[in-house]
């Protein structure tokens, strides 16, 4: 690139006979960043199933002892995973607790029996960034599953995925995407929040955004770029549904995966995406 005094300075001694031949080259730039190989792709696959295989291991029993194991606890244990297996972090991984009767006031809260865990956890592994948020829960005593409340909030966030898979598809720009699926999803009763982004090089890539979370009503300028193929995209949004088990309680359930916008364009996950939640025993 060039500053905006080169730039000037470029087309004036051009003159007016040829400065109207220089065109920007950001889109060009953006378009050589974002695709991917498929041999890149194979790649990809790998580094996401290794920030699956943590996450997995943090929600479970070997990291979490419920009633003494606090929410920073397992964000200080996913940190020092991370170090021990050499890899990189483009930000640092965190982990909220909701609960019946609201959130604890305090991030370093004790994880109890009954709570509803959310992780926000990225790696960058052969050069690639990963961007993943996924949902446990801590079984009360005597259970084996999640409350079915908490599970159809989880299915509403699953159902928002798949509809703005649906609306993001080739040549379409991601304001488009955002547009249709906000309103489909409230024709189907669920409350939507979307804020997708290109991933891979760079944790927030090159390419076009689905919506941001202060921009449900889409995004200015980049919001307006079309989505390409052999691209990949982190489906990031939450669906907001009042759970019965916890007083109608109004609940953000936050999912985040990864996906690859393939030639023809059919969307495939990267290394699957959840469906049900990791279960921590009391």
């Amino acid at each position: 690139g060039i500053t905006a005094n080169e730039k000037r300075r470029l087309l004036e001694a051009l003159g007016p006979a040829y400065s109207g031949r220089v065109k920007s080259a950001e889109m060009l730039a953006v378009g050589w960043l974002e695709v991917k190989l498929p041999e890149e792709l194979e790649a990809y696959r790998h580094a996401m199933k290794v920030a699956h295989m943590i996450i997995r291991e943090a929600f479970s029993n070997k990291v979490i002892t419920p009633g003494k194991t606090t929410s920073q606890d397992v964000v200080w244990w996913m940190r020092q995973r991370v170090a021990e297996l050499g890899l990189g972090s483009w930000f640092q991984p965190s982990i909220t607790i909701a609960r019946k009767g609201g959130t604890p006031a305090t991030a370093q809260g004790v994880i109890l029996p009954g709570d509803m865990l959310h992780t926000d956890f990225g790696i960058v592994y052969m050069g690639f960034s990963t961007d993943t948020q996924h949902n446990a829960y801590v079984l009360l005593p005597g259970e084996t599953e999640a409350p079915k409340g908490l599970k159809d909030g989880l299915k509403k966030a699953n159902r928002l995925q798949d509809l703005t898979m649906q609306f993001a598809r080739l040549e379409r720009t991601g304001n488009q995407a955002l547009a249709d699926t906000i309103g489909q999803a409230k024709k189907e009763d669920i409350i939507p929040s979307i804020y997708c982004h290109p991933v891979g090089y760079h944790g927030h890539a090159a390419g076009p955004p689905i919506g941001m979370t202060d921009y449900q009503q889409g995004v200015p300028v980049r919001g307006d770029y079309v989505f390409r193929p052999n691209t990949w995209h982190s489906i990031e949004l939450n669906a907001t549904h009042e759970v019965p088990e916890w007083d109608n309680l109004a609940v953000r359930f936050a999912l985040e995966e990864d996906a690859a916008l393939m030639p023809g364009g059919k969307w495939d996950w990267v290394d699957g995406r959840q469906t049900e939640f990791y279960l921590i025993k009391p």
